[in-house]
């Protein structure tokens, strides 16, 4: 029983110095994955992982050697942000492997890729022929950017001269299974009075009448009603 009480607190406390860590160093060890990252989240979860089951660990050298492996990995970062050589050594840089509809074939072997990885990678990006490529650029973080042949891109609206409406809102939900998003109707810059007013004109009279309400990329109000399947 002391023996699953101490792993318990092992593992307590490894779970919320990782937690803590991870919130630090923040959204690029998710976002942007880079060789870097990668290796940072691998040491990172091996030192916690250390420290909750090998009981010749103290749990303060396990601490420590998180957040000591955290400051080295901020300090590390901080100096990429300020000197491009420093970024290029850590991350890398984009290797062009398709240049002018033609693939470049010694930047494909110098980055351990053959013509199957290209093809699923351009696979990702909805394209199932080499030749509609005109530009394609792998990223540090191995994502393949593709810039498609003039005659193979989509057409849009401004290419057919028809006439768009303003961009005025990001749809954002304001009333979610008949509860009010307060921070949401905030965001949009409007307030109770507009949304009650905007109820009323759909012949609603409570918010609690509303399964889901979503304000338009337009301005208008989209509402959905509990009893009535469509009510706009």
């Amino acid at each position: 029983m002391e023996n699953v009480l101490v792993t318990s607190l092992r593992t307590a406390i490894g779970f919320s110095v990782l937690l803590i860590l991870t919130r630090i160093l923040g959204k690029k060890q998710m976002g942007q994955l880079t060789i870097f990252t990668y290796i940072t989240g691998i040491a990172l979860g091996n030192i916690a992982g250390d420290m909750v089951v090998h009981r010749d660990i103290k749990i303060i050298d396990g601490v420590t050697g998180l957040v000591l492996w955290a400051i080295f990995t901020l300090i590390v970062e901080f100096l990429s942000l300020k000197s491009s050589k420093v970024r290029v050594l850590l991350d890398g840089e984009p290797t062009i492997v398709i240049k002018k509809g033609e693939i470049m074939y010694e930047k494909l072997s110098s980055q351990r890729l053959n013509l199957d990885d290209l093809t699923m990678l351009l696979r990702t990006n909805n394209i199932f022929s080499v030749k509609d490529v005109e530009y394609a650029i792998l990223e540090p973080n191995g994502q393949l950017s593709v810039l498609k042949k003039p005659d193979k891109e989509q057409v849009t609206r401004k290419d057919l001269n028809i006439s768009v409406n303003d961009f005025l809102n990001i749809p954002t939900e304001i009333i979610v299974d008949g509860k009010l998003v307060t921070a949401n109707l905030t965001e949009i810059g409007q307030n109770r009075q507009w949304l009650d007013q905007q109820l009323k004109q759909a012949g609603i009279t409570s918010i609690s009448q509303v399964l889901y309400a979503e304000l338009q990329s337009d301005g208008s109000l989209y509402i959905k009603n509990k009893k009535v399947k469509n009510n706009t």
